[in-house]
C-alpha cells in the first residue's frame, strides 16, 4: 500500500465528538461481520470504556475477530480485572510498548494515534480517545474532538495497516485474512472524494503528516484554519507559517482557552507576542476544554487525526492523519469551524493580550515554554538528529 497515493472511492461525514461519536461507533460494532481493529492511546475502565467493551465482548461473543491495541503508558491505569473480561471473552488485547519494555530508551515514541475499523469497510479517524472525557456523561460535557467516518478504498487500506501495526508489536500469523464482503463504492448514497492515509513514526522514517503541514503552509494561497489543542509549533513550523502570513495567506488559529495541561496552555500563551506580530488571527475555545486536530487550506483540503502542531507529534509519537480533498466536504466543515468560532470563541486581539499580560504572568509563561522545549528535547533529539 502506497499511503503517499489519494484514492478516489471514499464517502466521508465529519462526526462530533461526544454522544455522537460514541453512539456510530457502538453501531459499527453491532453491526459488524468479520473483523473490528481498535487502536487507541486512551482506553479507560470508566463508564464510556466500560460501555465499549461491553460492545466489543458481544461481538467476539459472535465470533468477530476483535484487537484491540492501546497505549503502555496512557492507559496503564486499567486493570487487570477489566483486561482478563476481555482475554476470556475472546479478544486480541494488547498494550503498546509497556513502561519497562522498550526495545530501545525512547520514552516519546507513545502509539498516540485513534484509528477503528470495522470489516475493512468503514473506519474512524480523529482524536477521540475511549474515556468520559471524550463523550457526554452525566459529569459533564464532552470535549470538543473530531473524527471522520469513511467507508470505501481508504477503510480498506487503514485495515492493512492495522494489521501490519498489530504484527509490528508482537509477530504472529493469523491475520493475513482480507475482508471478502467489500461494498463497493457505487452502492453507496454521496459524493466520492479523494483521501489518503498519513503516518508519522520515527522509528520507520515515516514523516508523513508533518510533510502534509509542510505542503499546507507552502502551497496556501488564500486561507489556512488551525483548529489544535498543544499548539506549540517548533522552529521549522514557525518559519512556514510566518512565510505564509508574509505571502498574504490569512492564518487563523483556534487553541483551548481551558485547558487540561496548563503548563502546555501558560507555554501556548508565550508564543502569542509572535503570533499576533505576524498577523496571525488568534482565537480561544471558551467553552470546554478543545481536543481536536484539524487544519484546512483554501478551502479545498484538509488533514484531519491525531497529529498536533509541536514536536512530539513531529518527531516522537506514533501519529495517524486522513488528507481529504473534497470541495463539499471541506466547507462544511469550514463552515462547522466558523459556527464553532462565533459561538463559543473568545479572538484574542493585541489588545486583549497585553492588558491580560504582567511581569510575573509572562516569566510564568516563559517558564512553562522553557519547560515544555526541554522536554520537547528529552523525547526527540535522537531522531531530529538523524532527521
Amino acid at each position: 500500500m502506497n499511503k503517499s497515493e489519494y484514492k478516489k472511492n471514499n464517502l466521508v461525514e465529519l462526526i462530533n465528538g461526544g454522544n455522537d461519536y460514541f453512539e456510530q461507533l457502538k453501531r459499527l460494532i453491532d453491526q459488524s461481520k468479520e473483523s473490528i481493529y481498535i487502536q487507541v492511546y486512551i482506553f479507560s475502565n470508566d463508564e464510556t470504556g466500560n460501555s465499549i467493551a461491553s460492545s466489543l465482548i458481544k461481538a467476539s461473543k459472535r465470533n468477530i475477530s476483535v484487537y484491540l491495541l492501546v497505549d503502555g503508558i496512557a492507559s496503564k491505569s486499567l486493570s487487570k480485572h477489566f483486561i482478563r473480561k476481555l482475554i476470556l471473552a475472546g479478544i486480541h488485547f494488547r498494550f503498546f510498548n509497556p513502561v519497562l519494555n522498550f526495545k530501545q530508551f525512547y520514552p516519546g515514541r507513545r502509539m498516540h494515534q485513534k484509528v477503528i475499523v470495522i470489516d475493512d469497510k468503514t473506519a474512524l479517524v480523529g482524536g477521540l480517545n475511549i474515556a468520559d472525557k471524550y463523550n457526554d456523561t452525566l459529569n459533564g460535557q464532552a470535549w470538543l474532538d473530531f473524527a471522520v467516518l469513511v467507508i470505501g478504498d481508504i477503510a480498506k487500506d487503514l485495515g492493512y495497516y492495522c494489521r501490519n501495526f498489530w504484527k509490528d508489536t508482537q509477530k504472529v500469523t493469523e491475520l493475513n485474512r482480507l475482508s471478502t464482503n467489500y461494498i463497493p463504492i457505487d452502492n453507496l448514497k454521496g459524493q466520492s472524494c479523494e483521501v489518503r492515509v498519513r503516518t508519522n513514526d520515527w522509528i520507520w522514517h515515516k514523516n508523513e503528516v508533518s510533510t502534509s503541514y509542510i505542503e499546507l503552509f507552502q502551497s496556501a494561497q488564500k486561507s489556512i484554519t488551525i483548529l489544535c489543542s498543544y499548539f506549540i509549533p517548533g522552529k521549522v513550523f514557525r518559519r512556514l507559517i510566518k512565510n505564509a502570513a508574509e505571502r498574504g495567506v490569512t492564518i487563523t488559529v483556534i487553541t483551548t482557552g481551558i485547558s487540561d495541561v496548563f503548563i502546555a496552555k501558560y507555554a501556548e500563551r508565550w508564543l502569542y507576542d509572535w503570533l499576533l506580530r505576524h498577523k496571525i488571527i488568534l482565537y480561544e475555545y471558551q467553552k470546554n476544554i478543545l481536543h481536536g486536530k484539524i487544519s484546512i487550506c483554501d478551502s479545498s483540503w484538509l488533514t484531519i487525526g491525531s497529529y498536533n502542531i509541536n514536536d512530539i507529534s513531529a518527531y516522537a509519537s506514533i501519529e495517524l492523519n486522513l488528507d481529504i480533498k473534497s470541495d463539499e466536504f471541506v466547507q462544511k466543515t469550514f463552515q462547522k469551524i466558523n459556527s464553532i468560532i462565533e459561538k463559543e470563541c473568545k479572538q484574542i486581539t493585541k489588545e486583549i493580550h497585553c492588558k491580560r499580560k504582567n511581569v510575573i504572568r509572562q516569566f510564568n509563561r516563559w517558564l512553562s515554554y522553557q519547560f515544555i522545549r526541554v522536554v520537547f528535547i528529552m523525547f526527540t533529539f535522537y531522531f531530529k538528529r538523524k532527521a
